[in-house]
């Protein structure tokens, strides 16, 4: 295996969407760095059977119900 090739593997802060929060390894960021998810399985509808709301930022859904709305099949 060749030497110096791996990224550095450290403890890091995982903080979900509710506010919970563990301390995992990581090569994510620095040692005690903190990532918190906009994502998890506490929020995403795949996991919850779909009661949540995924926020959308770009307007995409509205955009294409302006654009395509009207058309009758």
């Amino acid at each position: 295996m060749k030497k110096n090739i791996h990224p550095e593997y450290h403890s890091i802060k995982v903080v979900m969407t509710d506010g919970t929060e563990f301390i995992t390894k990581s090569t994510y960021g620095k040692e005690g760095e903190v990532l918190k998810l906009d994502v998890d399985p506490a929020s995403h509808p795949a996991w919850t059977g779909g009661n949540a709301q995924i926020r959308e930022n770009a307007g995409q859904v509205a955009r294409f119900k302006k654009k395509f709305g009207n058309i009758k099949v």
